[in-house]
């Protein structure tokens, strides 16, 4: 099972959000954790690694479980820690291998093409302060099956 961290860094009533190519979807900035790190230290690596910038004492908000499948047949399986944090150091990278790396106003973020999943995690953190604990199945084509949140989003 792959284990995924990712930060929603907000500064001036924005979040850094990355543009991947493949689908050209929105994504929070993170990635795959390494053996024997621990979520905060995936997270500030990860982070760093696709941004340049350091994160100062990012929170958990999430933990969620992905499920993808080809009709019945679940064919992949990971999980995913979510921060937020509301502070750094360093310069933003102009140049970001993973995709492209944009400041967006917080009461834009819903309307952008993203994952399902993605969107459930941005309505709950812009409602509640409380960690969202949720499952999510997909398609392999990345539609949205499934979702269980706890707690509920508004």
């Amino acid at each position: 099972m792959q284990r995924v961290t990712n930060c929603i860094l907000i500064e001036n009533q924005k979040a850094l959000l990355i543009k991947k190519p493949r689908r050209g979807w929105y994504a929070i900035p993170g990635g795959k954790m390494e053996q024997g790190e621990t979520l905060k230290e995936s997270v500030i690596r990860e982070f760093g690694e696709e941004t340049d910038l350091l994160l100062t004492n990012p929170s958990l908000i999430g933990a969620f479980t992905f499920n993808i499948f080809s009709g019945k047949t679940c064919i992949q399986e990971w999980m995913m820690f979510t921060f937020i944090c509301r502070s750094y150091t360093g310069t933003l990278t102009s140049q970001c291998v993973e995709g492209e790396l944009e400041w967006v106003p917080l009461d834009e973020i819903i309307s952008l093409p993203m994952a399902e999943g993605d969107r459930s995690i941005f309505n709950h953190i812009f409602t509640s302060d409380d960690i969202l604990y949720a499952s999510f199945s997909y398609t392999s084509e990345y539609e949205l099956i499934n979702k269980n949140l706890n707690p509920t989003v508004r």
